[in-house]
């Protein structure tokens, strides 16, 4: 336990890091008393409504808002062209190649439309019913062009353009090659096996809608953004470059924001349009979409042909490994839309030792929703392809899923481990999270019982799936980010205010959607302060108050963010010791600091808490020569390596092979993701990462017709799952600190995606491979199911099982 034994005492000896907090954030959430971006209300405010295109592609030959104009409570109403002149084009800030093909991306569109919902014209009214009621009044007249929808028909010659000025739908080509040659390792090697798999489009669901808010101050030319968005910093400097208006002239404000899996992770066109209207009237204005509304403007996440070939030796050693890949770009390149296949480009080899690694992605444009980040960005894409490929080895050599894996893991005492694709894993043990893991989901026990099953004949199928992960977190060394093309650096910023009372501020460039960084970091500054938790006080999401900052995405904040807290922190603590040993006429080096309370070596009564510092700083009555009154401090880290947690997740599924029905019988995960700050945060990140993951494997997919229309496009039409839907999880960690960063911490708001997709999907395969069945397209529903087993009998001639 902490505490304070009296006013300005310090804390006791015992440790926040590592503790079970509750999070200081919940009390403001369950009472209702949050600020979200569509709670805000200034006056004269104004609301925007879009009208969105209804067709995928088609040419824009006439935009006529005058009707539109003369409808009950609208102010206004603008076209792309009449905006052209104070917006530009919207941003991508990852060229991958050099030749990367980049079209313009007009926040509202001008000569044609490009997928079913970008946006053709805005209305302005004193109200969102107004402005939403007057859309219908705005005449449009499209010319219909073809859509582009399949991603190798779309390099075909003679494929339509999505944009014709372009004269290709290939936005890039990107390789990697290292070791040997695949063609050389392919001809020794006993074993060779493709596999095609496809990553289906999902459509982020977080909980609050996005919104935007801009009210304007007229006499300086100042503008406050509100918007419900991951990168206030980030989307502050391009909101300058698409508007005109100066950077040090906006301020952005995240203020609470709930939830965004990547898909808040953007430069939105509804933002740069809301900037403009309120720079064109002098007025605040807001928009808030509508769920439909995100379903079609929103980025969506993944989209990818997956062309996946093994080579290895019948003793199941991997020797090589090739990805091609086609990656769907949609209508855009957002703002790291091209470069999230590349963040997998660096995974597909795993935990695995291999000869040669071969990788190719071609992006493609096509007339949908454009892609970006989505929970794992990369990362679990990779991870489902080569776990599943793992899984047909095993089959291919007669070996058990998890021996497969232990002959080609790297081993905990070859850290750090340059893998085939050039990164450097620090830490990591896959041996000790692999055998907590088998003992607690009792693996043995249910192979047993599933060969019991099978040769009983039973209709209900025990399938067990097996995935074994690593990811990269931490995003990222800002010379590597340079040498991927990336415009923006990987570093973090934080500072530290110590009040004259003793209290402290925290000030953090990491801006929280749910994760729990006011408490984490409330932990971190305690811990290394000695003070209460309690008197800590987090301040993020700002650029007024929090000016310097690289946001939160990739399962960076912690790992980064969390440990430029610990170093202004202890910044702090040296200044505080300069002070404390004035007042204390001793040497710093004589000085002890624990709990809160410097004390001189051998004479515990010669003492003062930092409180007392802190106060007599501020006086500045007696500090010493020279020194500013102030124990402030900053600190902008970035960091050497990014960090790697790893892990083993076990999934046993029961399929019902005359319906098709998949139920999670039992889910048992075990992670490494380092030193654990709260492991009550933890368990709710994991929690969270695995229905996200077992809802692509089983429920999730964004639909399009053949004229490109999205037909999943409302919660009615796409399947999210509920807690009902989802089994009880067993969950536990093994830990390996990071040697990367102060804190020994590793990330974990993604860990979840990434391994349990292929965990269940392996397990569902598992059931029915003695059927003949060797894949099942995700989402594996029961309809596709119940498919996989009525082709793989009907090209059985022999009527017998094949080999389990």
């Amino acid at each position: 336990m902490t505490g304070q034994t009296a006013a300005g005492a310090g804390r006791t000896a015992a440790g926040e890091v590592g503790r079970a907090r509750l999070r200081k954030e919940d009390a403001r959430l369950l009472t209702g008393q949050t600020n979200w971006t569509d709670n805000i209300a200034v006056t004269g405010l104004l609301h925007l409504a879009f009208l969105r295109s209804p067709m995928a592609h088609a040419r824009i030959t006439r935009v006529d808002v005058s009707a539109a104009l003369e409808r009950p409570g609208v102010v206004a109403a603008f076209t792309g062209r009449d905006l052209a002149d104070g917006l530009g084009s919207l941003p991508c800030a990852w060229p991958v190649t050099e030749d990367m093909v980049l079209p313009a991306h007009p926040p509202l569109a001008l000569e044609e439309v490009r997928h079913a919902g970008d946006p053709v014209a805005v209305v302005v009214a004193r109200d969102r019913y107004a402005a939403a009621d007057a859309l219908e009044a705005v005449e449009v007249d499209y010319e219909p062009l073809p859509p582009v929808l399949d991603l190798e028909d779309a390099l075909a010659e003679d494929a339509p353009l999505v944009h014709s000025d372009k004269g290709t739908n290939r936005a890039y080509d990107w390789p990697l090659r290292a070791g040997e040659d695949f063609a050389a390792v392919r001809e020794r090697a006993d074993v060779v096996i493709a596999r095609r798999y496809r990553q289906q489009r999902l459509i982020p669901n977080a909980m609050e809608p996005r919104a935007v808010v801009v009210t304007p101050l007229a006499a300086t030319g100042e503008y406050t953004v509100y918007s419900a968005t991951q990168i206030p910093h980030i989307l502050r400097i391009m909101l300058s470059v698409v508007t005109g208006v100066p950077e040090h002239k906006l301020r952005v404000v995240a203020p609470d924001v709930g939830g965004g899996f990547g898909s808040k992770l953007q430069v939105y066109g509804e933002e740069a349009v809301a900037l403009a209207v309120a720079r064109r009237l002098g007025r605040p204005v807001k928009w808030t979409e509508s769920r439909s509304e995100g379903y079609l403007a929103t980025h969506h996440g993944r989209g990818m042909i997956q062309d996946v070939e093994i080579a290895a030796t019948r003793e199941g050693r991997l020797l090589g490994l090739r990805v091609r890949l086609l990656a769907d770009m949609g209508a855009y390149l957002m703002l790291v839309t091209p470069g999230i296949p590349i963040l997998g480009a660096f995974m597909y080899p795993a935990i695995y030792k291999m000869d040669s690694y071969a990788f190719d992605c071609t992006g493609v444009f096509t007339t949908r929703t454009p892609t970006d980040a989505y929970r794992g960005a990369g990362r679990p894409e990779a991870t489902y392809a080569i776990e599943r490929i793992m899984d047909e080895l095993a089959a291919a050599t007669g070996l058990d899923p998890v021996e497969v894996r232990r002959r080609n893991w790297i081993r905990h005492e070859e850290f750090p481990y340059t893998s085939i694709a050039g990164l450097t894993y620090d830490s990591g043990d896959y041996e000790a999270a692999t055998a907590k893991a088998l003992a607690l989901f009792g693996y043995d026990g249910l192979r047993a019982e599933q060969r019991e099953r099978r040769e009983r004949g039973d209709t209900v199928r025990l399938g067990i799936g097996v995935s074994t992960y690593t990811e990269m977190c931490g995003l990222a060394p800002s010379r590597v980010l340079r040498d991927l093309r990336y415009s923006a650096g990987g570093w973090e910023a934080a500072s530290i205010r110590v009040l004259p009372t003793g209290k402290v501020e925290v000030v953090t460039g990491t801006s929280p959607h749910g994760q729990g960084h006011v408490t984490c970091w409330s932990q971190i500054a305690a811990d290394v302060l000695g003070v209460p938790f309690e008197d800590v006080e987090v301040v993020h999401g700002d650029t007024l108050v929090a000016p310097q900052g690289m946001d939160t995405y990739g399962s960076r904040s912690l790992v980064v963010g969390g440990s430029a807290v610990h170093r202004a922190a202890e910044k702090v603590v040296a200044r505080a010791r300069r002070v404390a040993a004035h007042l204390l006429e001793a040497s710093e080096d004589d000085l002890e600091f624990s709990g809160g309370v410097f004390a001189v070596k051998g004479s515990p009564e010669a003492r003062r808490t930092i409180q007392e510092v802190a106060f007599a700083t501020f006086t500045s009555h007696d500090v010493p020569e020279g020194m500013e009154p102030t124990l402030n401090a900053g600190h902008v880290l970035d960091p050497e390596n990014f960090s790697y947690p790893h892990g083993t997740h076990l999934c046993a599924v029961e399929v019902d092979t005359e319906t098709g029905r998949t139920r999670i019988r039992s889910y048992v995960c075990v992670d490494d993701v380092g030193r654990v700050i709260n492991p009550m945060i933890v368990e709710g990140q994991v929690h969270g990462g695995l229905a996200q993951g077992i809802a692509q494997a089983l429920y999730e997919e964004a639909v399009y017709d053949t004229e490109g229309n999205l037909l999943s496009g409302t919660m009615a039409d796409y399947l999210v799952p509920s807690a009902a839907d989802l089994p009880e999880f067993v969950t536990a960690r093994t830990e390996t600190p990071a040697p990367s960063n102060p804190l020994g911490a590793k990330g974990v708001g993604e860990a979840g995606t990434i391994a349990s997709t292929p965990a269940v999907v392996n397990a569902v395969v598992d059931a029915l491979r003695p059927l003949g069945v060797h894949d099942v397209p995700m989402p594996c529903t029961p309809e596709r199911v119940w498919e996989a087993v009525r082709a793989a009998r009907e090209t059985r001639t022999d009527g017998e099982e094949a080999p389990a």
